[in-house]
């Protein structure tokens, strides 16, 4: 009897210490995910690329100290194809690589980071177009083999002053002042980028545990910004005639909720696209997976008048959905990293509407089986369209997850589940579609 005592007093011992060590592991999860989202879910004012470029314009400009009568920059491809046809912010529509880095240099604030443009002004403007007509800006295909990297260097007479930036769109690596290096930024060779939290932690699992028992206020916090500014310029789209006036067309021909959710999220993308001054809130680098993770479950949640914790909760899974595929394509590829926004959004209405993990895992599966072949081929108003197209699988992976149907294991590229389908769809983005990628900057370049 001695023995029994003792032998189920260990084993509640082992319980209790098993229970510590899982709500321990959530606990660090907790921190990690709220960290990776406040790391990804930042303001930018127009596309990332040539915002980024204006960026390493602006903080170059301001240690050379004066204009620069030459400007040579090596960019890696898939950078300037995402900013080959995008229109620059407060530039009164100008287009290109030129025009980003020479607004960034003429009257960017570089402590300002993605939001560099913000103080450009009617004075700013004649400056920068004189100096694209004086064509005092050269570009050059940076070999590397990092798909974000570039290097800007201005020269004045005898001085000059040349900017790195690699991997993340802020993460200046390297910066020197006349020929002398003057700063070594972070290392960023690891699979994170060396300044970002580690994300191998990161399953659907996980992400939805988190999304269910985060602090409210927490989310609020982080969540707010992107709820205002995104919307705001989904409103400012749907109420303007930008490009080709997407989301207008999709509102009179689908009146359902699901219709108005695709315009709003189409219309928000175009207005960025071609040149809307307002600003949004990124996801993993890009504006248009920013919009395309938020508006929709924003859109669904307040037309079925659920309740705001709920709708904060689902934005938080639709974020780091996102982020947890990023991980595995990269910042850059040919896979068009707004599908990947879809997908999560999709995930999200079936979490909104009480889905179960499994049902969530199966949206997952069912949209990635669907539109995972989608290219990018730069950032321009067309990204609206695909956006659509990527809510559009989304919403019939949604439906058939409801039924509990989903594509089988290992059919196609399906693995066994949906963290492994997304590793797989990360795999067929980074090494299956360099060639791709090669291919669709050389017919961009040779136009």
């Amino acid at each position: 009897m001695k023995q029994f005592k003792t032998r189920v007093r260990s084993i509640l011992i082992d319980l209790v210490r098993i229970g510590k060590d899982t709500l321990m592991a959530e606990f660090s999860y907790q921190e990690q995910f709220t960290s990776i989202l406040k790391e990804e879910l930042v303001p930018a004012l127009g596309c990332t690329e040539p915002i980024s470029i204006a960026f390493a314009g602006a903080k170059a400009r301001q240690i050379l100290g004066k204009l620069p009568n030459k400007v040579i920059i090596r960019a890696s491809g898939n950078l300037i194809k995402n900013i080959r046809c995008v229109a620059v912010p407060h530039t009164d529509h100008l287009i290109g690589i030129e025009a980003a880095a020479i607004a960034g240099i003429v009257g960017g604030d570089p402590d300002l980071e993605l939001e560099v443009l913000s103080p450009l002004n009617s004075d700013h403007l004649i400056t920068i177009k004189q100096l694209i007509l004086e064509n005092i800006c050269t570009v050059e295909i940076l070999e590397t083999p990092l798909t974000l990297h570039f290097q800007i260097r201005l020269e004045h007479g005898q001085e000059n002053c040349e900017v790195e930036v690699k991997n993340l769109h802020t993460n200046i690596s390297k910066i020197s002042h006349n020929d002398q290096i003057i700063h070594f930024g972070e290392d960023t060779k690891d699979k994170y980028y060396g300044v970002l939290t580690d994300r191998s932690n990161l399953t659907v699992d996980r992400i939805v545990e988190y999304a269910n028992s985060v602090a409210l206020s927490i989310l609020k916090k982080i969540l707010d910004p992107q709820i205002n500014n995104n919307m705001a310029i989904a409103e400012k789209g749907m109420n303007s005639d930008y490009g080709v006036s997407i989301g207008k067309a999709i509102i009179r021909h689908e009146t359902t909720i699901y219709g108005k959710m695709k315009a709003y999220t189409a219309a928000a993308s175009e207005a960025r696209m071609c040149g809307s001054e307002l600003p949004v809130i990124t996801n993993s680098g890009s504006g248009n997976q920013g919009i395309a993770a938020s508006v929709p479950i924003i859109l669904y949640g307040r037309e079925n008048n659920l309740p705001e914790e709920k709708i904060y909760r689902a934005l938080a899974l639709s974020n780091l959905l996102t982020i947890y595929q990023k991980t595995y394509i990269g910042r850059l590829s040919a896979f068009c990293g707004a599908i990947s926004a879809a997908v999560a959004s999709g995930a999200a209405i079936t979490y909104l509407v009480g889905g179960s993990n499994e049902q969530i895992k199966m949206t997952i599966v069912n949209a990635l089986a669907d539109v995972s072949g989608i290219v990018c081929d730069g950032a321009k108003a067309s990204c609206a369209s695909k956006i659509a197209t990527g809510l559009e699988a989304a919403f019939l992976a949604h439906y058939l997850a409801l039924e509990g149907k989903s594509y089988n294991p290992f059919t196609g590229f399906v693995g066994a589940d949906a963290d492994k389908t997304i590793t797989a769809v990360g795999r067929i983005a980074q090494e299956g579609m360099k060639e791709t990628d090669r291919i669709i900057l050389d017919i961009m370049l040779k136009k």
